[in-house]
């Protein structure tokens, strides 16, 4: 039995807690603010509640299966799911409307074909089977196994199986995300529909590779699922369940460096002086937040992603309940699509005057005060650290909102704005910056660096290893993490 020191209360970190218990390790795990989850945060006020960080689960599998590992009590057992249909619903420049049906792609074709015109959800269907192709060609080594120690053959292959684009008398093949809308989707509709999900995690879909259509192909191949009561119940059932299994919590406990002996990791010493002393270190805090010698990547390895950007969170109390048949999730794209993205990705980054904004109006009376009532939440991505003007955005997140929910203002209570200080305070990101999951091709620099260091006995976990950021993400990277102590260096990743 090993003495396991995990840094942070993060989503990944207690997905690596609870598998190590299991292997009848001893965990304890150091967290600096009072409560576990990491983003995965609650708002509550005036019987109001709120999920801060993630509002909706996709890939539910990778959480089923870290409860069947863990114990007898299946996931939902722990927590109520609930598949959101539509998947999403959205309003685009034009005014044009479409409601998108989950996980069907014959659905999808039909509602496309008969909001935005005949062909357009053929062309659809067709790019979610490539996205398909993409998804067998990366999900193993991006998802499922510890980084290649190869890995620059991630970096080099575009897995996305393009359309040859003739132009000019020459034949080019889309590179990044933003070409596959201009060549291959042919509708400024579909693009916005398919630079949503890279949106959505802070990425520019200029420079952002093909390979992200992975990012839509998941949620329409396995559904997106909604935590009745919020995103925040998950990280409370996690959190049982690593306290059923006998993992130690320490809040309040900020680490400030992680011990090394003999060239390797042997514990952790707080910002009080106090030392615990341990045989493996799993630390799941961004880079740069406790430090860690010689653990910097060495020649060859994934360096750290910096600069990546933020989000910003309005909340919103409303007189009036949720009206039936409103969508959970609603995509209200930027007039202005060059703008928005210049703003967010140029070479002075601000806030973007016409952001697109994603609406959640979840069905969920636990949410609210009442049934006359309702909670909605509007987000939107902004640069880490942009400074001032966040209440001048939250207002034109507002604004933009009211073109999906016309009565916004008028049912308007009160509303409180989550900034990326908000992020930072809760998750040591500098400028509250979000990651992203990791995608191939685009020279690496969407990969992340692998949960193994340049030290021995010390591994990383979360959103900034690999396999990225986002909620599956978080949980795989658990799973690689535990089978690299438990089984060493010969793990290869889930059968």
């Amino acid at each position: 039995m090993a003495r396991i020191a995990v840094i942070g209360a993060g989503m990944g970190a207690m997905a690596a807690a609870a598998r190590l218990a299991v292997a009848g390790h001893r965990v304890a795990v150091y967290e600096r603010t009072a409560t576990y989850g990491g983003a995965v945060r609650r708002f509550e006020r005036d019987g109001f509640s709120f999920d801060t960080g993630p509002g909706l689960l996709s890939l539910p599998a990778v959480h089923r299966d870290l409860f069947v590992k863990t114990g007898k009590e299946p996931l939902e057992a722990c927590v109520e799911l609930v598949q959101v249909d539509p998947s999403s619903h959205h309003v685009f420049a034009d005014g044009t409307r479409v409601s998108l049906p989950n996980a069907s792609r014959a659905g999808a074709v039909s509602a496309l074909d008969e909001a935005l015109g005949a062909g357009t959800g053929q062309r659809w269907g067709d790019f979610l089977v490539r996205a398909r192709e993409t998804w067998d060609r990366t999900r193993r080594p991006l998802l499922e196994e510890p980084l290649w120690p190869n890995w620059s053959v991630l970096a080099e292959r575009e897995p996305y199986p393009s359309v040859p684009h003739k132009r000019l008398l020459r034949t080019r093949r889309a590179g990044t995300l933003a070409e596959v809308g201009a060549w291959e989707l042919r509708d400024p509709r579909l693009t916005a529909l398919l630079e949503s999900h890279a949106l959505a995690y802070g990425l520019d879909p200029r420079v952002t590779p093909a390979s992200a259509a992975v990012l839509p192909y998941m949620e329409h191949a396995f559904g997106v699922w909604y935590v009745r009561g919020g995103v925040r119940e998950l990280a409370r059932a996690v959190y049982e369940r690593c306290v059923a299994r006998r993992v130690e919590f320490v809040f309040g406990a900020e680490v400030a460096r992680v011990l090394e002996k003999d060239g390797r990791a042997a514990g952790v010493e707080l910002a009080d002086g106090t030392v615990a002393e341990a045989d493996f270190v799993v630390t799941g805090v961004a880079p740069g937040a406790v430090s860690t010698g010689t653990a910097a990547p060495g020649a060859g390895e994934v360096p750290p992603q910096r600069g990546l950007p933020s989000r910003l969170t309005v909340l919103l109390a409303l007189r009036g309940g949720r009206p039936e048949g409103a969508a959970h999730r609603t995509v209200v794209h930027a007039a202005d699509r060059e703008g928005e993205l210049e703003s967010l990705f140029g070479e002075h980054p601000g806030l973007p005057g016409h952001p697109t904004v994603t609406v959640l109006r979840p069905d969920d009376t636990g949410s609210v005060p009442g049934p006359g009532h309702e909670a909605i939440a509007l987000t939107a991505p902004v640069p880490a650290q942009s400074g001032q003007g966040y209440d001048e955005q939250a207002e034109r997140m507002i604004t933009t909102a009211e073109r999906a929910i016309p009565d916004l203002r008028a049912r308007l209570l009160w509303h409180e704005v989550r900034t990326p200080d908000d992020i930072a305070e809760a998750t040591g990101a500098e400028g509250g910056a979000v990651p992203a999951p990791a995608l191939a091709a685009a020279d690496g620099r969407l990969l992340h660096p692998s949960n193994s260091t340049g030290v021995p006995n010390l591994f990383a976990v979360g959103g900034w290893s690999h396999p990225g950021g986002g909620l599956p993400h978080a949980g795989m990277s658990g799973a690689l993490v535990a089978g690299l102590i438990v089984e060493g260096p010969e793990f290869r990743g889930s059968q």
